[in-house]
């Protein structure tokens, strides 16, 4: 595995072996327009990074900087698979003894049925490919578990998705948590919102639990106690284990780390990317979708400008 770090050399220093850099000091990190800021901003280092994977020269993307501009850039760049809708933000929960995929985590505020229906099987795939769930359950976050609770969006995804080998319906946000699917889909705005307050929530238990164990000496006694057994279930949640979110949907692979990870995070989020490569992520998403016959159809003129002529 080699590593293309681009970035401001000066600042970045001496690196190891396997690991190069290109010298990239611009950032749009902060730029209030992403798309604006990638369209005019070539020497950008995410700008360049994406061009060095859509080149070739690199075989998926790690994005450290700004989501919003790795998702411009990458979306420019790699290009939208052959009959995707949309390209979608794929992130593994860690929920103790559960993990679940969650999808769609910020990349589209705003989808229709047919962007909810790939995601279903885009997640599938990748549940496959990556965390070798053979037979993954999916399933549509919702209001209610009733096939016609939800937006007028959820509910004909949910009649879209009825046939699907694994489809398990409508789950609420108490399913989150109790293992009821391996993938659960939603619009990027749902979604997103979910993730937050699930891991706000994680955050404020967390450390009310840290405040009892360190209110006396006797609950600090049974911390020490407790601390072998907490290692491995703080491993389990901590979501710089989990490497990132990923972009599907496009024909090369980025992986999305929080701007808060640390260096493990990072490491994590390297082998991310490299496992999705090995396991050929992208094309067996595209597979699935292909054989669920979910591809967008291609438009009448485009079809025909593709036929060859007839002499």
């Amino acid at each position: 595995m080699r590593v293309i770090l681009f970035g401001p050399a000066a600042e970045i220093g001496a690196v190891p072996d396997g690991v190069s850099v290109v010298d990239a000091p611009l950032s749009i990190a902060k730029a209030p327009d992403p798309a604006r800021a990638v369209r005019g901003n070539p020497e950008a280092s995410i700008v360049r990074a994406v061009a060095a994977v859509a080149g070739g020269e690199a075989d998926a993307l790690v994005s450290g900087g700004s989501t919003g501009a790795a998702l411009a850039a990458s979306l420019f760049a790699f290009k939208r698979a052959r009959g995707v809708h949309r390209p979608a933000l794929a992130l593994l929960v860690p929920v103790p003894g559960k993990p679940f995929l969650l999808l769609d985590a910020g990349a589209n505020d705003v989808v229709r049925p047919e962007h909810l229906v790939q995601f279903a099987h885009m997640g599938a795939a990748y549940m496959e490919a990556v965390m070798g769930v053979a037979e993954p359950r999916v399933a549509l976050l919702s209001n209610g578990t009733e096939a016609t609770k939800g937006t007028e969006n959820v509910i004909e995804a949910h009649a879209a998705l009825a046939g699907m080998p694994g489809f398990v319906g409508n789950v609420e946000g108490f399913a989150i948590g109790t293992g009821e699917a391996d993938v659960i889909v939603a619009d990027g705005f749902t979604g997103n919102v979910a993730l937050k307050v699930l891991e706000g929530t994680s955050s404020a238990l967390l450390g009310a639990v840290r405040g009892a164990a360190m209110s006396s000496w006797r609950s600090k006694l049974g911390g020490l106690l407790l601390r072998p057994a907490l290692r491995g279930l703080r491993s389990q949640i901590d979501p710089e284990e989990q490497g990132g979110a990923v972009l599907l949907g496009l024909r090369r692979l980025a992986v999305v780390p929080h701007g808060s990870f640390g260096e493990r995070g990072f490491a994590r989020a390297i082998e991310v990317a490299a496992r999705g490569v090995r396991e050929d992520v992208a094309g067996r998403t595209h597979a699935r979708l292909a054989a669920a016959g979910a591809l967008r159809a291609r438009p009448p003129s485009e079809a025909a400008a593709s036929v060859p002529e007839q002499s």
